[in-house]
Order: C-alpha cells, then structure tokens, then sequence
C-alpha cells in the first residue's frame, strides 16, 4: 500500500491573525508542541504571541504566586518562552485597566494589582480568567514559514472553550471543525512505530 504524502499537505483557508487558533499538524516532532492548540493573542510585523490551551498542570494559581489571594485556579503551560512568568486571560474588559481586547469579549493581561484587587473582593470568578505559566512566541516570519512547511492548521474556537482547562482532548476536538482529512488526524497513533 502505498501512502499519499498529500494527506499531510495542509491546505491554509485561513490566515494567522489575533484571536485565531493554531491545532499542530500530529506528528510535528516538537515534544512541547506536539499536538497543541495555541490560542493567538497577538500577530502583527514584530511576531507572534499565543498561549498552548490544551497543556494544564496540576498547579493551582494562588499556591504559586506569592501575595495571591485565595483562587483556586488551575494554572497551563503557555509555551516555552520565558516559564518563570504568569500570563492570563479574561472577560473582565474595562473592570481591568491596561488590558488588550484580543477579540469581542475577550482580553489579555491588565494591571496585577488590580486583578488580585478585583479577586480578593470576590469580582471574579474562575469561570472569567485563565491563567499560563511562560508563553508561545514567534519571531518576524518564522510563523509563516512554519505554515509553509504544515506544521500548524489555522482555526477558530469558541470564547468559552478558550477559557476552559482543556488537555490533550481539546486538539481532537479541534479537529472536528474541519474538512474530513484533519478530523482522521484526530484518530491517528500518538507514535505510529508502536502500532
């Protein structure tokens, strides 16, 4: 039987752009990426910043983070660069100054104090934000070549299901938005040389 290496050919109909998603192609060979949903907070001419949605720990935000009030939030791996920084997302708009709509009803960052502010009066809840631990970067171009070389489909998801815990269920989810080839990429062996 021969096989058609087509089949891993992504054909692109979407463009990166804030907001968007990235689902990695099943076998990208990067063991932190490797399938991976990143949620893409910022693409522009400097680079890329996204946040891996389907990477969680078992770490809990206000056992982490030192003069943190009581949150019981599960903190995500957000991606490789810079692991010692904290990194969140919310629907909290205007109650957070200095944050950046990433899309209608969905933001990013904001001044600290004023979250853990907002967090010890009871303004917010867990449902509202979530929080990352380092984050996913690109630089000038280098997301683009990696879509040329199909690593990455470009998709879109829900606001709610960005801010869910997610693990490596979400990817297959994902996949399930698309065109019949990438939903059997969903059902592909995690390492076809043990099948």
């Amino acid at each position: 039987m021969e096989l058609n290496i087509d089949f891993f050919k992504i054909d692109q109909k979407r463009k990166p752009a804030k907001g968007k998603i990235l689902i990695s192609e099943p076998y990208l060979g990067d063991q932190f990426f490797e399938r991976s949903v990143i949620y893409l907070v910022e693409h522009n001419e400097k680079g890329s910043v996204g946040y891996v949605l389907n990477k969680p720990t078992k770490l809990i935000v206000d056992e982490v983070i030192d003069d943190f009030p009581s949150f019981r939030s599960q903190l995500s791996l957000g991606g490789p660069v810079s692991p010692n920084t904290l990194h969140y997302i919310h629907t909290l708009g205007s109650l957070l100054p200095e944050c950046e709509e990433i899309q209608k009803g969905l933001y990013w960052g904001g001044n600290f104090e004023e979250l853990k502010f907002l967090i010890k009066r009871k303004a917010v809840n867990i449902d509202q934000i979530r929080f990352f631990i380092g984050y996913s970067g690109w630089s000038v171009g280098q997301l683009e070549r990696e879509l040329t070389e199909n690593s990455w489909l470009v998709g879109e998801l829900e606001n709610s299901m960005i801010l869910k815990n997610f693990d490596e269920e979400l990817w297959k989810k994902t996949l399930q938005n698309f065109d019949h080839k990438y939903k059997l990429w969903a059902n592909f062996p995690e390492n076809p040389g043990m099948n």
